[in-house]
């Protein structure tokens, strides 16, 4: 039953954020508090541009926005399904993507290295870039920025799910990269044998065990395989600093996203001289290496 008061859009907007404290949900997979949430489903769900909210706040919606916006709101509190799931869509910067319960929710420190001065300093000039490879590539979301950041790089976007690929190529599609990027199917570096890069860039699985055991519901819609990483959280990078050297051009870089794990980092790999990287979002995050200082 939606409550008669609600009318406007700001009082779908008042509603909605008092809903959504009320019943405790967590955010984190491209808002970061109920008023970003609500803001964007309800932006989304009335086909509105998702930044400009203000100068709709006072529009009357008709009644079968009302029922949409509602039933919306009410599966976004009963079923705690990230609003990213319940909208197939999600963005960074002005990127849009297409994404379901086969990948997780793009969420990325390096698509912010990537969207402005792509890794600069260590990129001095992006058209001499030609290849680029994007390692646990789920959606395909950052090896699509790779190819609008390097456009004469031809992009190896590498995941072992079929069903993470399926997505990626439906995002690959829909931005007429196919041409320049390569799906493959592949645990890690295993099915790239000859193959060398001048950037490499992960975003791979680094959750500890003792915080998947308490993950809220929200992220429990993801795929495990695409968040989990051993106890300490370090497997999937444990093989990718393995492998980097072997598939880097002289002179390359690699650059991977760590989350909170920067001291379990440093303190696994005590000799590798990391260089963290500073985000809008966040400082020590992402840890960048050149080929020559990787283990060979």
């Amino acid at each position: 039953m939606i409550p008669p008061e609600l009318v406007t859009l700001r009082d779908f907007l008042r509603w909605s954020v008092s809903r959504f404290n009320e019943a405790g949900l967590h955010f984190g997979h491209g808002t970061q508090n109920a008023y970003e949430e609500a803001s964007y489903l309800l932006l989304h769900a009335l086909h509105l541009p998702h930044e400009r909210i203000e100068v709709f706040l006072d529009a009357a919606l008709t009644d079968s926005e009302r029922q949409t916006v509602h039933a919306l709101l009410e599966r976004r509190i009963r079923e705690r399904i990230p609003a990213a799931y319940l909208t197939r869509e999600a963005w960074l910067g002005d990127f849009p993507f297409y994404v379901d319960e086969r990948v997780i929710v793009p969420r990325s420190h390096i698509a912010e290295l990537l969207l402005d001065e792509p890794l600069a300093p260590w990129i001095t000039d992006p058209d001499a870039i030609d290849s680029a490879l994007d390692l646990c590539a789920g959606s395909g979301c950052l090896a699509i920025l790779l190819a609008h950041a390097f456009p004469n790089a031809r992009v190896d976007a590498v995941d072992i799910s079929a069903d993470a690929l399926e997505v990626a190529a439906r995002n690959v599609n829909d931005y007429e990269l196919g041409d320049r990027i390569e799906l493959i199917r592949s645990d890690l570096f295993a099915g790239l044998a000859g193959r060398r890069y001048d950037i490499i860039i992960s975003n791979p699985p680094y959750v500890t065990g003792e915080s998947m055991r308490t993950l809220p519901e929200e992220y429990r819609h993801e795929p495990a395989l695409a968040l989990a990483s051993g106890e300490d959280g370090l497997d999937a990078v444990r093989g990718i600093l393995a492998g980097a050297h072997a598939h880097l051009k002289p002179n390359g870089i690699l650059a991977v996203e760590v989350g909170g794990n920067r001291a379990i980092v440093e303190e696994a790999f005590p000799r590798l001289g990391f260089t963290w990287l500073e985000s809008e979002s966040g400082e020590g995050m992402v840890f960048l290496l050149q080929r020559e200082q990787l283990p060979n």
